[in-house]
């Protein structure tokens, strides 16, 4: 590991124990005033080597996250606190979320490997789910609102 990338990680680490930080981008801003300039895509895998995810409190360690016992599944939890829309289009299905929550919610959707689901991407506040099929698409858009009942 470079000595730059060690330093980076490293303030990336004592930046997040000091403050919550709700995004990426917050965490980005929060760098340069340090003199670290980075791009979302490196930000992005130093997250993921230093096994950070992103919570409603902001980024915590994996480990400090698995700790905490889930109330309800997942996917569950993920749709009940983030998802507030939800928009067909063809074979597309387009969450949207407040902002900050498309991240958590699309790594639910992920997780439980569903087999109407293509794949996912997703922005700040929109998650959109590609499906092979206009069923797929539907069969999954019901199994989401039925989550929210």
């Amino acid at each position: 590991m470079s000595t730059h990338k060690r330093y980076r990680q490293g303030q990336i680490l004592n930046l997040l124990s000091q403050v919550p930080v709700a995004n990426q981008d917050a965490l980005r801003r929060q760098l340069v005033r340090r003199g670290l300039r980075v791009t979302q895509a490196t930000l992005s895998r130093d997250l993921r080597e230093l096994k950070l995810v992103k919570t409603s409190e902001g980024y915590r360690p994996l480990s400090a996250v698995a700790e905490e016992p889930p109330a309800l599944a997942s996917i569950t939890r993920a749709v009940g606190e983030f998802l507030v829309d939800v928009r067909p289009a063809q074979n597309l299905l387009v969450l949207k979320t407040p902002p900050g929550g498309a991240q958590p919610l699309a790594a639910a959707v992920d997780a439980e490997h569903w087999s109407e689901i293509a794949g996912t991407l997703a922005g700040d506040d929109t998650v959109l789910i590609i499906t092979p099929s206009r069923s797929a698409r539907a069969a999954l858009e019901k199994r989401l609102k039925g989550l929210l009942r």
